[in-house]
């Protein structure tokens, strides 16, 4: 190909987001000829050191790359990415501590001093090597997850007192089958007559309001963030929780205590800096996007270089910039 046809090839896949095939139809090629000129383009783009350059607030999240087949488990990737500037600064397979770790080792001492602020979903392996390589960053839970647990303690609930009354698994008919997407709702959007047929649900399938009970958690969790905004309310109420998840005997509530107690610093830290990891969300969105775009990635590095293209804040003005030529091998020579 062309310089000409290489370039415009790379703008196509990376910033347009259009199949690899699809250009290469367009222009008589093969897909490999058109992915070799993307990664080769598109190397200047996203290894140009003012990319990203430094970062304050750093979000993290994974998505998944490849559902399990027989013989192959799920692979995943963790996106890490830049709050303040809404961007992903680079992809990584997995979504363990090992590999984040091996990334933020990479970084240089003077990168990870500037990071101030963290946000991760309730994943341990994240956090734990956020806090040992960012020492001036204070950990932040993410609302969204944080309702998201205490969605699941209700769920669990529902399910297990289901099998204890009945038998069985939900049925169509079983009254907490049918309350189970009221039960999810936040209170305030379900209308009077919703109300009603939450009540008439809960009071033919739930005898000992275990399922209420949860149900009432999960409210006491949302008003964590609607109602007490305040860092020292927002304490005392977490507090009462936590005490209250502690002191019943359904066994779903006291493993949230538990797990409400392990991230009761970066839960609360939300209310003293604000950051969410909503950014990192709507950039996954896109993530998945350019997956679903290309029916799928099963070569990582083609996966990466399309995202970071994609959503990297890819400075395109540098698109005809040779890439960086590698250090020669002196042990080869």
């Amino acid at each position: 190909m062309t310089t000409r046809a290489g370039l415009w090839a790379t703008r196509e896949v990376g910033a347009e987001i259009h199949t690899v095939s699809y250009v290469a139809t367009q222009i008589g090629v093969s897909w490999n000829t058109i992915m070799n000129a993307v990664s080769y383009w598109g190397e200047a783009l996203i290894t140009d050191p003012t990319r990203t350059g430094s970062v304050t607030a750093l979000g993290v999240d994974e998505t998944k790359m490849g559902a399990a087949k027989r013989f192959v488990p799920t692979t995943w990737i963790s996106a890490i990415c830049d709050l303040e500037g809404r961007s992903v600064i680079d992809v990584i397979e997995g979504r363990g501590g090992t590999e984040l770790g091996g990334w933020l080792d990479d970084q240089s001492a003077q990168w990870r001093e500037k990071v101030t602020v963290t946000v991760t979903d309730l994943h341990q392996p994240y956090r734990n090597a956020l806090s040992s390589r960012c020492p001036n960053a204070t950990a932040v839970a993410d609302p969204f997850h944080v309702v998201g647990v205490a969605n699941r303690a209700l769920d669990r609930t529902r399910r297990a007192v289901q099998n204890e009354t009945l038998g069985h698994r939900g049925h169509t008919k079983d009254p907490l089958y049918r309350a189970r997407k009221l039960l999810v709702m936040a209170a305030e959007n379900i209308d009077v007559k919703g109300q009603n047929r939450l009540e008439q649900f809960l009071a033919a399938g739930d005898p000992h309001r275990r399922v209420y009970e949860a149900w009432v958690t999960k409210e006491a969790i949302r008003d964590l963030y609607t109602m007490h905004a305040h860092p020292v309310t927002a304490r005392a109420w977490l507090d009462v929780i936590i005490d209250s998840c502690r002191d019943t005997e359904t066994i779903t509530l006291r493993g949230l205590a538990r797990t409400l107690k392990q991230w009761k610093e970066p839960i609360l830290a939300w209310h003293t800096h604000g950051y969410s990891n909503g950014p990192v969300e709507g950039l996954n969105s896109l993530i998945k996007k350019v997956k679903r775009v290309a029916s799928g990635f099963t070569n990582f590095s083609h996966y990466r270089t399309r995202i970071l293209l994609a959503v990297g804040a890819c400075n395109w003005d540098l698109l005809g910039t040779p890439p960086p030529k590698k250090p020669e091998n002196p042990a080869v020579l």
